[in-house]
């Protein structure tokens, strides 16, 4: 399908990636989009991809949230366990290749900023040590309870999941600790139990990282606003380091300022597009 945006913004793109000395990668859910990965914008979005939910109108808010890990685990799991193996099952997408090798020419290299939960940075060999996942991991687990506060990789928890209910097959990840459930370490909604010492370290990493470079190029990418998290650390960066910055996004690609540039497309063909002239 033929690109809606200009030659002439993606030239000026593809300008501002040439110049800077190094590449800050922001991203939100509709990265993962082109790898096939489903889109849970607004409800019924939702619903398509877990019908079982859509049949009972159990809302996004209602599953993701460690409530819903009290008061039916089963169930739960079933939806997170759902996505553990999908996200360990789909490959990321080209696009992730192509910004990892913007950042290997640049002087400062690359680093990321995401909301996404999936891994899919990491697994694309983005250097694990500058992916700052700001609302935690699939991959990892902690204790539901929080008798400790240690986080453990999910890798030897391999979820079956019956797909047309919705519910965990198999049996439920403990606290190797406590021998109580298990949950994912991801920030969920109305979340006072997150562990977040993983998440503070690659913060303290990133902005380690960020004191080193002198030109970055913000690229944003599938980031919308409704939860504002990488559009916020974005702007900062744009604010403290004179960045520019490119936004991709198909539905709210406006951007803050005249100097950067705004893209009407899915990543994919976004990265492509810019790719071709770089």
């Amino acid at each position: 399908m033929p690109s809606v945006n200009s030659k002439e913004d993606i030239q000026r793109a593809a300008e501002l990636i040439a110049q800077a000395d190094a590449l800050v990668v922001t991203a939100g859910a509709g990265m993962g989009v082109d790898s096939g990965l489903p889109d849970f914008r607004g409800r019924d979005g939702f619903w398509r991809a877990y019908p079982a939910l859509g049949r009972e109108r159990i809302e996004f808010t209602r599953i993701a949230c460690p409530q819903s890990f009290m008061d039916w685990p089963e169930r739960a799991w079933g939806f997170y366990g759902h996505r553990l193996a999908l996200y360990r099952q789909t490959a990321p997408h080209a696009g992730f290749d192509i910004l990892r090798r913007w950042a290997g020419r640049m002087l400062q290299g690359g680093a990321v900023f995401t909301s996404n939960v999936d891994g899919h940075f990491q697994r694309a060999g983005f250097d694990a040590d500058l992916v700052h996942e700001c609302h935690g991991s699939i991959h990892h687990l902690q204790c539901l309870e929080s008798c400790t506060s240690e986080i453990w990789p999910a890798d030897a928890f391999l979820p079956e999941v019956d797909q047309d209910q919705c519910l965990l097959r198999n049996a439920l990840p403990r606290c190797p600790r406590c021998g109580g459930l298990a949950r994912p370490n991801i920030l969920m909604f109305g979340d006072f139990g997150w562990l977040d010492a993983r998440e503070r370290r690659q913060a303290r990493a990133l902005s380690q990282w960020l004191t080193q470079i002198e030109r970055p190029v913000v690229i944003e990418l599938g980031a919308g606003t409704a939860v504002p998290s990488v559009r916020s650390f974005g702007h900062q960066v744009l604010l403290h380091w004179r960045a520019r910055m490119v936004r991709i996004n198909p539905r709210e690609w406006a951007v803050p300022h005249a100097e950067d540039v705004g893209l009407a497309d899915g990543a994919l063909a976004a990265l492509q597009a810019l790719d071709a002239l770089l």
